[in-house]
């Protein structure tokens, strides 16, 4: 079975039951499974599917593209002895769009939010007479509603251009686990890096008399923390944890070695025990980093040092799983691989990820930018959708230390109008400034491309490199390393940077989409931005972009297009099947050519 793997590595409780795998299947095109009550286990379902993987996918066993907005999900499960007396949590890592959910043939409830994780305390829905159980789920994406964050997902049946194949239903895990009444309901672990401390905020299911919370920080075989407090109440518990210890180095309050970085992904083991008169109520394991990301002096510092980045665009597809990744080891390849060819981290493009890729960059030293998948149209419906989506994502994602920006819009996307309208305009500085207020530790990254409003970095997207068959179109890339005002002049596509009345305001400016070169590749209808017919070609073109940009005055940083090949679109450095198109280390030599004594410089 596939996508066995725990689901949480950033939380892990020791108990649980993963629900992955065969699941009875039905496609409910008449709209019936409501009114014919198909969550009863008389009613039979004629498919089979492998979950979490869409039913569009390979994988899932059924890979049927078509569009079928409603479809229908029922499997059986048990409750192990020793769970007795617990309360029983059903955990959805994501359903693509709306569900319902059923537990022993009756509603447990409803969920709304392709992005986000939600949970369902089953325990009094559980019907004890029964020893197995039963669990269905409803699932519904309407592939023609354009308010629905959907992203790269395409509403007709066969992708095209810029639009991949759609993801519906269960694509993420499912699985269950056992608490005690009393339990850790959520953990938020702030680092501050400049003084060394922890900051811990921790909320509980209820408050018991005499509840306490045992914290034990370890790095490595160092003992950092063993501290017991008192809990007064279950819905707002802070403390602050000095990690400074008498016989450690300091630099700028904290130890080079502890810092978490890409290229020191330093991880702190924390632990929590819930316990009170009763006895122990909940134990968790986590971890977190020491890490510091902020923009000054028009440049981006990573743990109080000027820090280029280098990402990489990553759309989060695979040929046989589509948004799901066919197993665990595919995100550490794909860390993997892009470290090894010269690469610090990635934007995730349009697409919020497992959290076992997360996980995966923090352990390897990857660093994220992350998104949510916009919608199309700007209505009131829309945006009530996607502020609830980014409300959800940041809880869940908001100890990760490799996330290290927030990206809400993109290209104007769900805000097409944002270059005259002040309502649009007001929308996404309304959003960037709520970002900020659940996160000041991150950047915002707000309409990466052009037609940007309030923003920490002035992101930049430039397609316009120009092949050697294309000198006239090199001259404009060429500017890049001698002229300020090109940069903020409008983009290749004709729009402004940004969107008037707001202006440059000295951020850091990153090229966060360029390049997209094809090459290697026999699809049909395959494309790109430029394309090359030969690894020489294809490496000169490569060589071309990356040098104009870390030799220019003004630019510190890139976000190249992209990691693979997906589906038509064929610019990656990888194919869809993972297969470098050249050596990596070719790439990496390129991307390291120049190592960067930053200068401050003001435009």
């Amino acid at each position: 079975m596939l996508r066995t793997e725990y689901p949480r590595p950033q939380f892990v409780r020791k108990e649980w039951q993963c629900l992955n795998g065969s699941w009875d299947f039905d496609f409910d095109d008449q709209n019936e499974a409501e009114a014919l009550h198909w969550e009863n286990n008389s009613h039979p379902l004629s498919k089979k599917i492998q979950v979490p993987f869409c039913f569009e996918s390979e994988l899932s066993g059924i890979k049927d593209t078509s569009i079928h907005n409603r479809c229908f999900y029922r499997r059986t499960f048990t409750i192990p002895a020793e769970w007795k007396d617990k309360n029983i949590l059903l955990h959805f890592g994501a359903v693509d769009y709306r569900c319902k959910v059923y537990i022993d043939e009756a509603l447990c409830g409803e969920h709304e939010g392709g992005s986000a994780a939600f949970t369902f305390n089953i325990t009094h829905q559980l019907d004890k007479s029964l020893v197995e159980h039963s669990i269905a789920v409803l699932a519904e994406d309407p592939a023609t509603d354009e308010t629905i964050p959907r992203g790269k997902q395409f509403w007709e049946p066969q992708s095209a251009g810029i639009w991949y194949t759609r993801t519906s239903g269960i694509w993420q895990s499912v699985w269950l686990e056992p608490v005690n009444s009393t339990f850790i309901t959520r953990v938020k672990m702030t680092p501050d890096f400049d003084h060394d401390i922890l900051d811990l905020e921790c909320t509980f299911s209820e408050l018991l008399p005499g509840m306490e919370l045992g914290v034990d920080i370890n790095f490595g075989e160092d003992k950092i923390c063993k501290d017991t407090y008192t809990v007064t109440s279950n819905t707002v518990f802070k403390r602050s944890i000095h990690l400074s210890g008498d016989k450690i180095f300091h630099t700028n309050n904290h130890s080079a070695s502890r810092s978490w970085s890409p290229e020191n992904p330093a991880l702190y083991d924390i632990t929590f025990t819930l316990k009170s008169d009763k006895g122990i109520l909940d134990y968790a394991e986590s971890y977190f980093g020491m890490r510091k990301i902020h923009a000054e002096n028009s440049m981006v510092y990573l743990n109080n040092r000027p820090y280029y980045l280098k990402l990489i665009l990553d759309q989060g597809y695979w040929p046989d799983g589509i948004l799901t990744a066919p197993n665990d080891e595919a995100f550490q390849y794909d860390i993997t691989i892009m470290k090894e060819m010269g690469f610090n981290g990635c934007r995730k493009h349009q697409k919020t990820e497992d959290p076992r890729f997360l996980y995966w960059a923090d352990k390897i030293g990857y660093l994220v930018w992350e998104e949510i998948a916009a919608a199309c149209l700007f209505t009131d419906a829309s945006v009530t959708r996607y502020i609830k989506e980014w409300l959800t994502v940041i809880e869940r994602d908001y100890n990760h230390p490799s996330v290290v920006a927030w990206v809400p819009f993109n290209e104007s996307w769900a805000v097409p109008d944002i270059g005259r309208n002040s309502l649009q305009q007001n929308y996404t500085v309304s959003l960037y400034h709520m970002i900020k207020a659940l996160d000041p530790t991150r950047l915002v990254v707000n309409n990466d491309g052009w037609e940007q409003t309030k923003t920490d970095i002035c992101a930049i997207h430039n397609y316009s490199h120009g092949t050697s068959k294309e000198p006239d179109k090199q001259e404009f890339f060429k500017r890049f390393t001698t002229d300020s005002e090109v940069l903020l002049s409008p983009s290749s596509s004709g729009r402004n940077i940004f969107a008037p009345p707001y202006q440059y305001e000295g951020q850091p400016i990153l090229i966060t989409e360029c390049g997209g070169i094809n090459f290697n590749s026999s699809e049909k209808g395959s494309w790109g931005y430029t394309s090359a017919d030969s690894e020489e070609e294809y490496l000169n073109q490569y060589r071309f972009v990356i040098d104009n940009l870390m030799q220019s005055d003004y630019i510190y940083g890139f976000c190249y297009t992209q990691l693979s090949d997906v589906e038509q679109e064929t610019n990656g450095l990888l194919t869809y099947k993972r297969i470098p198109k050249c050596a990596p280390e070719k790439i990496r030599e390129i991307n390291n050519q120049y190592r960067h004594n930053i200068v401050i410089k003001q435009i």
